[in-house]
């Protein structure tokens, strides 16, 4: 069995699975939804439809380019690989980027297997590989969905609490969501969190961002300040299986900081911008849009989604290598 296995390029690993595929994973996402986010904003800030249309179909391929990034990663055949691209999106259909990953994953090693066994692999393969994806998306959708719900009920529950808890707890839950594949933006709709909640979460989910952008900038530079800060921290996942303390910066940031954003500035957003972070600076455009502008607003936004997060997490991570919780290259983004 180990032979046929490796005759046809499958290896099991947590390595491959949960490593490598999900850092191609992370890349597919920030080539379709977080790129196309990007763009959209900018379309609908300087009033440019061709940009909005072109930002939203990018967006609408979040599962495709899973799907197609994740079989790359896998050295799929191109029978196998072509077919990942509509595993990935049923299993974004019926699972968010999670489901698209776990579709992918699954459909394209069974796929592997059943790659050039007979003379009619144009026809089986495909159909071997996008029945085995579908199957996979119809069993753990409702998986998903109900965690998802489960997660929202605790968000709701934080909600519910007086406000310097509630800060506290909505911005660590939140902005740990928005770095693992959960979908932060989701729940945030969901719920339709709003008013010193949705403040919450967006200090939160910035400081996820800003946060690892600046602790990881020694080891990638300029191209992860801007991935990092502008477009998501999922791109750390990998490097979060492999040490889990990289993600004690940027939460404790949030978390600290909330609190004083919330009580002290009364800082508001909407569903929208709830759980978007610092993501084609989406959250800030949505707080400035629920509170109004003015020269203050934009003076709080900068403290307390960039530059406060930036030297917190800063001084964690620094406190951190010290004792060698975090070590270099532990942060290191692959890019294929």
């Amino acid at each position: 069995m180990k032979t046929f296995l490796q005759s046809k390029g499958v290896q099991p690993s947590l390595h491959a699975y949960f490593i490598s595929a999900m850092s191609y994973m992370a890349l597919g996402l920030f080539s379709s939804l977080i790129i196309g986010l990007i763009i959209q904003t900018i379309g609908e800030q300087v009033g440019i439809p061709f940009l909005v249309d072109a930002g939203a179909m990018a967006m609408g391929m979040l599962g495709p380019a899973i799907g197609a990034a994740v079989a790359y990663s896998l050295n799929a055949p191109p029978l196998v690989l072509f077919s990942a691209v509509a595993t990935g999106a049923a299993g974004a259909e019926l699972g968010g980027p999670a489901g698209a990953f776990l579709a992918a994953l699954v459909s394209v090693e069974i796929g592997k297997l059943a790659s050039k066994t007979t003379k009619l692999d144009i026809v089986v393969t495909p159909a071997v590989t996008i029945l085995a994806g579908f199957s996979v998306s119809w069993a753990i959708g409702p998986t998903i969905d109900r965690g998802l719900r489960y997660f929202g009920e605790l968000i709701n529950w934080a909600t519910e609490q007086e406000p310097l808890v509630m800060s506290v707890l909505i911005a660590a839950l939140m902005g740990l969501a928005l770095t693992f594949p959960i979908s932060s933006a989701a729940i945030a709709v969901m719920l339709d969190l709003s008013g010193l909640a949705a403040g919450a979460a967006t200090v939160g989910c910035s400081a996820q961002m800003v946060g690892f952008a600046v602790t990881s900038f020694r080891e990638n530079r300029w191209g992860g300040l801007a991935s990092l800060g502008l477009g998501t921290s999922m791109l750390q996942v990998p490097n979060i299986l492999k040490n889990p303390r990289i993600l004690i910066p940027p939460t404790l940031a949030g978390a600290i900081l909330a609190p004083f954003a919330v009580v002290i500035f009364g800082v508001e957003s909407n569903a929208a911008g709830a759980g978007m972070g610092t993501a084609g600076l989406v959250g800030q455009i949505m707080t400035v849009s629920t509170m109004g502008f003015s020269v203050s607003l934009l003076l709080v936004i900068a403290a307390f989604h960039f530059v406060l997060p930036a030297l917190l997490a800063w001084g964690f991570a620094f406190a951190l290598r010290r004792i060698s919780w975090i070590g270099d290259g532990d942060q290191l983004i692959h890019q294929g």
